[in-house]
This record gives C-alpha cells, structure tokens and sequence, in this order.
C-alpha cells in the first residue's frame, strides 16, 4: 500500500511555508544537508528534515561503502513515512550516491519507486545534476570530486554515461566513516579541485551530500573560469525549479545567481 496516495489539500497556507513545504530525507549521520539547504532557503518555503537512520557506518573498503548506501537506501521509506506527517508538498533527497546506482534507468526505478510509495514528486542529486548541466549548456565532459570509494565513482560516470556526459577524471577520499565526510577540510577540497581541473573539461562535479562544497564550489567558478556544481546546490535549486520558484540567490555561484 502507498504511504500516502495523494496529498492532502490544506485549507489555509502554511505561515512560514507559504509557497512550498519541502520533506528533506537525508541519512541520520549526514551533518551538512540541512544547514546547507537552509542557506538556500527561499522566502516562503521551509525544509522538513527528516532522517534515514543508519549507523556511521566504516567504510574501508568498497564493498563496505556500497553496503553502506544501500542500508541508507532499504531505510528511506521509514523517513518518507515520518515527513509524511507534516503533509509536505514536495520531497527532496540528501543523499545522492544510490540515486546514481544502475545508471539513468535504475535511478529512474529508485525516484519513481519512493514517489509511488510517497504520492509526491522526489528531487534527486543525480538528475539535478543534468538538470544543472542542460541549464548552463554545453557540458560534455566532466570531472568528478567525491567522498566515495571508486566503486560508487564507477556508478557515477555509468549514470553520465547514460546521459551523454563523459567522466574523464575523477578523485576519491574514501573517507572512513559517514561521519568524517563532513570533516574534510577545505583547503583539501581546493587542492583536489585544482588537480582535477584542466583544459579537456567543461566543468568540475562534486557529489556526496556530506562534502561540504556550496561556497567553496561558487569561488572556484570565479578563480577556475568554469562551472564548479556542488550536488547540494544543484539539488535546490531543481527542487525550487521544478516548484516554479525562480527566485535567485547570491554567494552560492551561477546556477543559484543566474538560472
């Protein structure tokens, strides 16, 4: 049975949600989704954040990693079912490694699967990124900067791949737990970012929604020259587009500022 067929009209709007009420699921060790999604926050629309509980889990292999996500994965209906409550509008996923699994068609299988379950529409990193990508026009070839283990990585550029995007470098942090990805300093993220970068590229990527990249990735679009797309950025912003808010923001780079 559906967790909710359809949801239900309310009477009056909300007072601070006056626009939209957005469910955020986002896994229970995950520390920069939702300060990062209320930086974005628009007049209007509120973030209900609700979490996929998992232990912080030690990823030191890549069999360990992708059994990691998948927990996340298998425990994303019981956080939809308590958002859910609040009667949400619309849903939004802070998590993006297993929204990538299976290339384009199996991340349309696991989208349609929760908005089924859910009876509302679910914005994911993976189709935000091409989203982002359509937005500001001619991105081919990419680079990709991840806290991941290469085996997630490899499901990432399957799912460029599918959409006609080419990987053609990517870095891993393997970091060792959910937990330490939001640890990792950012000056390692501008040294990573400036070792990715080069002239065979029309934009620099970073996925993993515990990376901590919204400012960071809006100055290095200005020192770099090009696209730099954090995947929380991203994912805003096509939630706020696919609701008919255009409304832009500034200090976290084009694709908030100019689309």
């Amino acid at each position: 049975m559906p967790l909710k067929s359809n949801p239900k009209p309310r009477p009056d709007p909300d007072a601070l949600g006056y626009r939209k009420l957005f469910g955020v699921l986002g896994p229970s060790t995950n520390t920069v989704v939702q300060p990062d999604f209320d930086d974005l926050r628009v007049r209007g629309v509120t973030n209900h954040y609700s979490r996929i509980v998992v232990e912080d889990a030690q990823a030191i292999s890549n069999e360990t990693f992708m059994a990691g996500t998948l927990e996340i994965s298998r425990n994303t209906l019981d956080a939809v079912r308590g958002v859910l409550t609040c009667n949400p509008d619309y849903l939004v996923m802070g998590m993006s490694a297993v929204t990538f699994y299976g290339g384009a068609e199996g991340a349309q299988k696991w989208r349609e699967n929760i908005e089924s379950e859910a009876g509302l529409k679910l914005c994911t990193g993976s189709q935000s990124l091409i989203e982002a990508f359509k937005a500001y026009g001619g991105i081919k070839k990419i680079v990709v900067l991840s806290p991941y283990y290469p085996s997630a990585n490899a499901h990432v550029a399957h799912f460029m791949a599918d959409h006609g995007v080419e990987v053609v470098r990517d870095t891993c942090l393997r970091c060792s737990s959910w937990t330490s990805i939001a640890q990792v300093p950012t000056e390692t993220l501008r040294e990573e970012l400036h070792a990715l970068d080069g002239d065979d590229v029309d934009a620099l990527v970073q996925v993993g929604t515990n990376l901590s990249m919204t400012r960071l990735a809006a100055a290095a679009e200005m020192y770099l020259g090009k696209p730099v797309i954090a995947i929380n950025t991203a994912t805003y912003w096509n939630a706020l587009r696919q609701n008919d808010i255009t409304d832009q923001v500034s200090g976290f780079g084009r694709l908030m500022e100019e689309f």
